[in-house]
């Protein structure tokens, strides 16, 4: 058959499955041409007149003009979903098969109906689980980490910690480190039953930050103790900094950018070689944010921390109204991160509704701190 068929045909003699041919609807009835047996055969073709056919819907999906008739050689009922040779039958067919095609079509309609109303609470479904996912999605990833042991972390997080301090100034001794490690000291002996022993760092760089990698692993630039006008301001961000480490946010953006499959994974227990995907999707430890939400938890609980820790938590609260002034033209909702004005006020808000601190000063003192970092002694207070 040179032309693509546009039915299927069932009889005694085709197989089971049915043989496809090719219907003309015609005044009489219909022209069916079935295909040869052999490649090089003519194909044969039989008549079927409107007088002896009968007509319904039926179908897999039941959407399908059906006709049965019985031949020379038994019954036959064919198939016919053509769009086009379904208008032509009902065209040219008689009137006492009208009511038949009628009830068929209608049969057609209800079908396609329930198929729109299928596919519609359908895509609503997979709507909300997406949506559910989606809002769900943090529940899932505090799963996820909370299943990652802190070995593994430190691990991973030493592994990045030693690659970026191969690279850098790193000072190992005098009155800035010694500063620094009095400061984690006193924070740190505030967290009860900690699973971290930090280690902190002191970096000579002009950047005016600090940052924390998993594991408890912090890195302080030289650039911060001379932006501080005293060491409460530093402990400030410090406290802030062990607090990224203490929540795990660090594991958390880890998992957030591995992807959803990756968390079913840790969360059903079967852990990845999360260290090696990372390398293989380029995941930088070094380069990651904070979300906003995890910068104002780290803000509220270093807060919180320097309380307890006797260390005066206007500190903070000082060193962000500072940074706010860099922050002037910034819209905050284009940063991931708060703008410092909004932080500081946020963290006066806590403040206040703390009780009075009791502060008590560090052994050390600043002036000798900056001195020794070369801040000019007319710029410091």
């Amino acid at each position: 058959m040179t032309i693509p068929p546009n039915a299927l045909c069932f009889g005694d003699e085709f197989p089971a499955s049915g043989i496809p041919c090719l219907v003309h609807v015609e005044g009489h009835g219909l022209t069916i041409t079935f295909p040869s047996d052999h490649d090089e055969g003519e194909s044969r073709s039989e008549s079927v007149s409107f007088s002896t056919v009968t007509v319904s819907a039926g179908g897999l999906d039941h959407d399908q003009l059906v006709l049965t008739w019985t031949g020379s050689t038994g019954p036959r009922t064919l198939y016919l979903k053509n769009p086009a040779v379904i208008r032509a039958f009902r065209q040219a067919a008689p009137e006492h098969l009208s009511r038949p095609l009628e009830q068929a079509a209608q049969q057609v309609r209800q079908v396609r109906q329930r198929h729109r109303t299928v596919w519609t609470v359908v895509g609503a479904t997979l709507v909300a689980l997406v949506l559910g996912l989606w809002f769900g999605s943090d529940v899932l990833v505090e799963l996820a980490v909370d299943r990652i042991p802190v070995e593994w972390e430190q691990k991973l997080g030493e592994s990045a910690y030693r690659e970026f301090l191969a690279g850098q100034d790193v000072t190992k001794d005098g009155p800035a480190v010694a500063a620094v490690k009095e400061m984690t000291q006193r924070l740190a002996g505030q967290v009860p039953n900690s699973p971290y022993r930090f280690e902190v760092t002191v970096v000579k760089s002009d950047v005016v930050n600090a940052f924390a990698l998993p594991g408890g692993y912090v890195v302080v630039f030289t650039g911060l103790m001379k932006k501080a006008d005293s060491p409460e301001e530093v402990a400030g961000v410090l406290a802030h900094e062990l607090n990224h480490v203490l929540q795990r946010h660090g594991l958390e953006r880890i998992i957030k950018q591995l992807g959803f499959v990756a968390v079913v994974s840790i969360v059903l227990g079967n852990p990845p070689g999360l260290g090696g995907v990372m390398k293989q999707l380029g995941i930088d430890l070094m380069t990651m944010k904070f979300g906003r939400a995890q910068e104002t938890e780290a803000d509220v609980t270093g807060l919180q921390l320097l309380y307890r820790a006797k260390i005066n938590p206007e500190g903070m609260i000082t060193f962000f109204q500072r940074l706010a002034e860099k922050d002037e033209g910034r819209v905050e909702w284009l940063s991931t991160h708060p703008m410092s004005s909004a932080r500081a006020d946020h963290l006066k808000a806590q403040l206040a509704a703390m009780p009075k601190p009791k502060a008590e000063p560090f052994t050390f003192e600043w002036a000798t701190v900056r001195a020794g970092l070369g801040v000019p002694s007319a710029a410091i207070p």
